[in-house]
């Protein structure tokens, strides 16, 4: 459940290897997005804080455009593409998030936004992409269904692809979160990211170390049912990419895989990788909605399951991180049951 690696300076990776998103590029997303994305707040909670026996400090991307974190790299993206290629529209696949966000920026820019979506997405955020003017089309859930089906329309359309997380312009955007947290809470010692796809903790991860290259950063990802769907710590552990079966998870906004250019900055300069249950992940949101009184989805809430969990507190090299950041990453939750039980 918990991967320790032998760790490279900041500097020394610097010198060896050029990544897709570096300091320099999520400031120039900053001032690209800055007239569209919000700048999130940070909330603490004394009750959690005396849980987790350090202070926790809760970066409220629920409270983003669209609802999620993804909003900061779709915009990067569309606002970067020339006129014309912007003019012939953007596509992507996406369980959900980062399409209602690229049909947002879309929208914002004025131009067409085709979003291929797996079968059984939750509801909430296929209403939002429809909200935000993007054209669905439904596909199995995997990832190659996907990226099928999002080829076949850029083939049709002439529309530049934006991949959901490995993706240059991406990063860079959901890089800004670093760049706001550390302006907020700049005496950090830690941020713990969930992760999947890596792209949103690439992006925090150069940007944070850019800025202060003692920080930790460590991944917070799903096991799900089963065990046996922890690609990034599985990959860590190895050294290598490792192709494990996607996550049976309720985080479904993590069920995706690293890519070519998100994992040589995982693999490089993510400190740690700890794994959650699904139980951990539900006791996680249950403490957000009563404590905090935040909406935030499973995949939004696995960072502090991370952070409570017993590996967490046994890793030595997080014993001294004193003051923590948590990314709440999204809050796009379905709540049909829930109302649905309360008529009844």
């Amino acid at each position: 459940r918990l991967v320790r690696y032998r760790p490279f300076t900041f500097e020394q990776v610097q010198h060896a290897m050029a990544y897709a998103a570096t300091l320099e590029s999520v400031k120039a997303a900053a001032a690209i997005i800055k007239p569209y994305a919000k700048v999130t707040p940070v909330l603490t909670s004394a009750t959690l804080d005396a849980l987790a026996g350090r202070s926790l400090h809760f970066k409220c991307e629920i409270f983003q455009k669209g609802g999620a974190f993804k909003f900061r790299g779709a915009c990067n993206a569309v606002f970067s593409l020339p006129e014309q290629s912007a003019n012939k529209g953007v596509v992507t696949h996406s369980s959900g998030n980062h399409a209602g966000a690229l049909a947002l920026a879309a929208q914002m820019r004025g131009v067409p936004a085709y979003i291929v979506v797996p079968w059984g997405a939750p509801r909430i955020k296929l209403a939002a992409i429809q909200t935000y003017g993007g054209l669905i089309t439904q596909c199995e859930p995997n990832v190659p269904a996907r990226e099928q089906a999002a080829a076949k329309i850029q083939a049709e359309t002439g529309a530049t692809l934006i991949p959901p997380y490995n993706y240059g312009p991406v990063m860079s955007g959901q890089g800004t979160i670093s760049l706001e947290l550390l302006d907020q809470v700049p005496h950090l010692d830690a941020i713990v990211v969930p992760v999947s796809g890596g792209g949103m903790i690439s992006g925090i991860t150069v940007a944070a170390k850019g800025i202060n290259p003692n920080i930790k950063v460590v991944a917070a990802e799903p096991v799900g049912v089963g065990g046996h769907g922890a690609d990034v710590a599985a990959s860590k552990a190895a050294g290598h990419l490792v192709d494990c079966p996607q996550p049976d998870t309720m985080a479904d906004g993590l069920r995706a895989k690293l890519g070519d250019l998100t994992w040589p900055v995982v693999r490089d300069l993510v400190d740690e990788v700890i794994t959650v249950e699904e139980p951990e992940i539900v006791a996680a949101m249950r403490l957000c909605y009563e404590r905090m009184k935040l909406v935030v989805e499973p995949s939004g809430a696995v960072g502090l399951a991370a952070v409570l969990s017993p590996q967490f507190n046994a890793n030595s090299k997080l014993k001294t991180c004193r003051n923590v950041g948590i990314v709440l990453c999204g809050g796009n939750l379905d709540l049909d049951a829930l109302f649905k039980s309360l008529t009844r």
